[in-house]
């Protein structure tokens, strides 16, 4: 039997034919809840005891949660065999686990829908945020709403929720169905009127179905509310608002006939190009750069048919037309471990071939692209050449003035500046320079980048107000402009910051990890996602003085060598750990840079390997500064300076 849980509203269980299970009474629902709130994780008796009783629990509490989970598991598992283990409800080492599939909590289903749908074209979007809606029959653990243990949880749900809601009035206003979304969105602002992008959408929608007049009132009545109530003025997106409905800015209406005009030139360009030019094949590589940056679908097809516009080129024997249609495809890049190392090796190849095929003198401009490529292609493998090529391509972009070609450059330059650790403030001034000279010149997809860079680098120095407005101004751009990869970024940002604060609870930062690990799932980064959920959870566990996860099934990816140490020392298995810490390859230079090399001091210290803690020392001294791991702008392992602290104390004993 396949049972389903349910926290959206009062706790709940269901078996396969719907039918909801007995789970008697309240105790009984308070530990099925308590171990869903874990989601998979055991939750030991006696902090069960603590979380039931609050701290002041009778004579033979613990003897009554063994009662509770018995009659638990009769409930959920009404087949089960006479001592026959049980499968949902199991017990391991000190305590209880609930070991469900993700899929049969509707909480956990709302949320893989919120983040399936945030890379989704609107008309697609639309109807996965409404199956997300559907499984809410009330408030997050509705049973349990003054529960220490359910309170971040529900707060988080909570948040989540409207932030749902508030995504599928956006849809309805990008499909052109603003008078939908009015009645929702009033009703919206007057349940949570401190949710200024309620207001905004709110006074959008208004706007949209030519009620002008009220969409100014709205705007006015939640500056009202603020300054009255928070003494704060309405932030910059309500300000610009109301400043463009007042001079009746075009972009506050879409064109109806934006899909018609697409399909007429479409059909046009069909008709009159010829098939198989030169024309048509730039014009295709074009069209793929611009569909890398739709979502994960277009960014996997992009990846899938570039090669191929490469080879097309190639085949045609003309140097100076495969070069344009390699350097067209200025996708940027803030993560240094590439997607498809097979195929990028290959656009690298063909990009040396045609450079080498160029005229010594003339066609700059090809070939800083073609340098900006291959320094950006070739990120994090080390050796020369990556450095070479970046400082090179830049040098010519400077010349020629050329402002797109240099962003493309500086990009290139920012994957090229990890040879060593503690270059967080360079990679900084880059990316300064980089968001200066994209908002010049409009560059938005380069804008973006620039404040993700920064972000990334400000979260290093620990300057958390920084770094939270690069976070704030890479979001607003891209929900403007339809960047929606830039949101699993962002997540991932906002998991960072719960796990490197510590008012923030271990099971709040967690939770903040797995949600932004599951918007990664599928977003068509798998260089990025690959072992990440598993490597920043250890992180925050080594953080907060835990040891990491022990079980056997946890895939670090291409992280497991620096992980492994660790965790073959929560297993109690020493001498492996150290036959693991001498086998460590050298760390690649990458973004991960600090992050493997803080994991190596910690083990190295854990197993007194003298040796291991001097080479970790003296990689780590240059970033004393700096927040190991911080620099990717996902997780962190703490202050460098605590490290060499320890490091320091350790050798001198």
């Amino acid at each position: 039997m396949r049972v389903s849980f349910g926290v959206l509203g009062p706790v709940t269980a269901w078996d396969d034919q719907g039918r909801p299970l007995a789970l008697r009474g309240p105790r009984h629902r308070a530990v099925l809840a308590r171990l869903i709130v874990a989601r998979g994780r055991v939750v030991p008796v006696d902090l069960l005891v603590e979380d039931l009783w609050e701290g002041s629990p009778p004579d033979g509490a613990v003897s009554a949660v063994r009662t509770f989970v018995a009659a638990l598991r009769r409930a959920l598992e009404p087949d089960r065999p006479p001592r026959a283990p049980a499968t949902l409800l199991t017990t391991r080492g000190p305590g209880y686990a609930l070991e469900t599939d993700p899929d049969t909590v509707d909480a956990r289903l709302f949320e893989q829908r919120h983040q399936q749908a945030a890379a989704l074209p609107p008309a697609q979007a639309l109807p996965r945020l409404r199956q997300a809606l559907d499984p809410w029959r009330g408030p997050a653990y509705a049973d349990f709403p003054d529960a220490p243990w359910a309170r971040s949880e529900r707060a988080r749900l909570a948040e989540l929720r409207l932030h749902t809601l508030e995504r599928l009035s956006q849809a309805l206003l990008d499909l052109g169905q603003a008078d939908r979304a009015v009645p929702d969105l009033d009703a919206h602002v007057a349940e949570h009127p401190w949710r200024e992008d309620g207001w905004r959408l709110l006074a959008l929608a208004l706007y949209r179905t030519g009620r002008q007049g009220d969409a100014l009132a709205v705007l006015r009545r939640a500056r009202a509310l603020l300054v009255e109530h928070l003494g704060v003025e309405p932030g910059p997106a309500l300000r610009r608002l109301e400043q463009d409905i007042l001079r009746q800015a075009d972009h506050l209406t879409p064109d109806p006939a934006g899909d018609r005009l697409w399909s007429r030139a479409a059909d046009a360009y069909q008709r009159t190009v010829t098939p198989g030019s030169r024309v048509r094949l730039e014009s295709t590589v074009s069209l793929l750069r611009d569909l890398a940056l739709t979502g994960p679908e277009g960014l996997q097809a992009s990846r899938s048919q570039r090669l191929a516009a490469v080879t097309a080129a190639e085949e045609l024997g003309d140097p100076h037309l495969t070069a344009r249609v390699i350097g067209a495809y200025d996708v940027p890049a803030n993560w240094t471990r590439v997607d498809d190392p097979d195929r990028t090796a290959r656009v690298v190849a063909a990009a040396e071939r045609v450079l080498n095929a160029l005229p010594a003198t003339g066609h700059e401009a090809a070939r800083a692209r073609l340098l900006a490529t291959i320094a950006l292609e070739s990120r994090g493998t080390g050796g020369p050449r990556g450095p070479e090529t970046a400082a090179e391509a830049e040098r010519l972009a400077r010349d020629l003035g050329d402002p797109t070609l240099l962003a493309f450059a500086l990009n290139a330059r920012y994957m090229q500046t990890f040879h060593r650790t503690g270059l967080a403030p360079e990679r900084d001034a880059l990316g300064a320079e980089l968001l200066t000279l994209a908002t010049r010149h409009d560059l938005v997809t380069f804008q973006i980048l620039g404040h993700l860079v920064r972000l990334q680098s400000r979260a290093a120095l620990a300057d958390w107000e920084g770094a939270d407005h690069h976070a704030r101004a890479a979001q607003e751009l891209a929900r403007h402009h339809e960047r929606p990869l830039t949101e699993v970024f962002t997540t991932w940002y906002r998991a960072l910051r719960a796990a490197a604060d510590p008012n923030i609870s271990f099971e709040e930062a967690e939770s903040a990890y797995r949600g932004a690990a599951a918007l990664l799932r599928g977003a068509g980064m798998p260089g990025l996602e690959e072992g990440m959920e598993a490597l920043a959870l250890l992180c925050l566990r080594l953080q907060r003085g835990l040891p990491a996860p022990a079980g056997p099934d946890t895939d670090h990816g291409p992280h497991e060598p620096w992980a492994r140490p660790h965790v073959l020392l929560a297993q109690h298995r020493p001498d492996e750990a150290a036959t693991a810490l001498a086998r460590l390859p050298e760390p690649p230079r990458d973004l991960l840079l600090e992050t493997r090399w803080s994991l190596t001091a910690r083990a190295a210290l854990a197993l007194r390997e003298r040796p291991v803690m001097r080479r970790a020392r003296e990689a780590l001294a240059p970033a004393a500064g700096e927040l190991a791991g911080a620099q990717t702008g996902m997780l962190t392992l703490g202050p460098v300076a605590d490290h060499l602290r320890d490091l320091d104390h350790a050798l001198r004993s």
